[in-house]
């Protein structure tokens, strides 16, 4: 493992190719300097990715750690309909002579996988810490922009309503669910799971043309997250399991609470023309914003049989007994 300050300049070497127009002063000072263009608002999001919680070393390779902790923020910058600038990394890595000493070649390939995907959609790393740990501990910031008063909130859901979704649910879970029972897993650039792509051009788009009138990411599962928009707009919501779109090896209950899909959850007006696809990802409605009163729970599902019950809450929550 490099030392502290060799660390330091190997990554601001390779940080290098993903130049964003908006930072004026990256790596090497005390903080960073973001310009944000005239008559924007900044988004600032932070998420916090631990080893053996998050990932695990023996099912994720290095890439596709790196990629998926920075897809988490690039994922709400999408979400608020927002333009992604600049991400800062906080990195805390096992020294030699701790359990499970980390080579440097490991650090090496979660920076491949985390600057791809930051020179995809033109973000630069302008910053972070570096620290010793126990485990794997990755913090990282995405600073964001969007026009002043345009952002997307979750908020904004009215009743009636229609709500929709990007791309399908429930492949993330899927694959989680066949590696904790053994099976091993090629962890190809085309499985969401291990590279999920965040839906940045989707979110720009319906933002542009005010059509989401709220919006979330799937980060913890459609039940949990449906039920954020819920809560915040003051409204109930009815959905159809028919009609959710579930990823080829995922079934309804992991659609519904699985996780990590990182699509977007959209409400629209009822009259509004919402497009089959958009920016190429495939869009789905999937059921109606109420009245807060009209239900005694916050969702409501139409089941395959034919019959309505409430939809308990059932995604990923960190202090909740996990398997």
């Amino acid at each position: 493992m490099r030392s502290e300050r060799e660390l330091i300049r190997h990554i601001r070497r390779l940080s290098g190719n993903a130049k964003s127009r908006a930072v004026v002063r990256g790596i090497g000072d005390d903080s960073a300097i973001v310009s944000l263009s005239p008559g924007f608002q900044l988004l600032v999001t932070t998420d916090l990715c631990l080893e053996n919680v998050h990932f695990r070393r023996g099912w994720h390779p290095a890439p596709a750690v790196g990629h998926r902790c920075l897809t988490r923020g690039l994922s709400d910058i999408a979400a608020m309909g927002g333009e992604p600038l600049a991400c800062f990394l906080s990195l805390g890595l096992p020294r030699d002579g701790l359990p499970k000493g980390l080579p440097q070649a490991w650090v090496d390939g979660f920076l491949r996988g985390l600057l791809s995907l930051a020179h995809r959609f033109k973000v630069q790393l302008a910053g972070g810490d570096i620290s010793a740990a126990r485990q794997i501990t990755v913090d990282i910031v995405v600073a964001g922009q969007v026009p002043a008063g345009k952002a997307v909130l979750r908020s904004g859901a009215r009743p009636g309503d229609r709500i929709y979704v990007t791309g399908s649910l429930g492949g993330s879970a899927a694959v989680l669910q066949q590696l904790y029972a053994g099976k091993k897993i090629k962890p190809a650039r085309s499985n969401a799971h291990f590279y999920p792509v965040p839906r940045i051009e989707v979110g720009a788009w319906l933002r542009k043309k005010g059509l989401a009138t709220a919006m979330i990411d799937l980060s913890d599962g459609l039940s949990v997250d449906l039920a954020h928009i819920c809560e915040e707009s003051r409204v109930s919501a009815w959905i159809n399991a028919s009609r959710l779109p579930i990823s080829k090896g995922a079934d309804l209950q992991l659609a519904l609470h699985g996780g990590e899909d990182y699509e977007l959850l959209f409400t629209a007006p009822k009259n509004a023309r919402v497009p089959s696809r958009i920016a190429g990802i495939k869009v789905t409605e999937i059921g109606v914003i109420r009245n807060q009163s009209d239900y005694s729970a916050a969702i409501q599902i139409l089941g395959e049989n034919g019959k309505v019950r409430p939809l308990a809450q059932g995604g990923w929550e960190h202090f909740k007994r996990q398997r």
